[in-house]
């Protein structure tokens, strides 16, 4: 049995696979007005399709559908196999809430109910 294939059937499984990964990812990249579907992702980086997209650098917000996750600055590291990869210089994470310059005490009442 023979592992060769013909360079178009191997660029037509390359060309699915990287479809297959587009589809089922939730993250999301955005700069500015403009917002990129992660390939995949791990602790020190992310990665995102080589076709089509500019080559990012700088201050990036990551997303996991529309929850902010990360605000992160960013340096492209390489591109190999249809993606690009970068890694995380810095990473702010996002919080549930906003800060507050006050303490929030825990048997405050939720809402007022008023006389009828």
């Amino acid at each position: 049995m023979t592992t060769y294939l013909p360079k178009e059937v191997q660029d037509g499984l390359d060309a699915a696979r990287l479809q297959a990964k587009r589809r089922k990812s939730r993250l999301r990249v955005e700069t500015g007005a403009q917002s990129f579907a992660v390939l995949r992702s791990w602790e020190g980086g992310f990665a995102l399709p080589s076709d089509g997209g500019p080559h990012l650098r700088g201050l990036v917000d990551l997303y996991d559908g529309t929850r902010h996750l990360s605000r992160c600055l960013i340096v492209a590291s390489e591109e190999e196999a249809g993606e690009r990869r970068y890694d995380l210089k810095l990473v702010n994470q996002t919080g549930g809430s906003q800060p507050v310059d006050f303490e929030r005490l825990e048997d405050l009442p939720v809402a007022l109910i008023g006389r009828v």
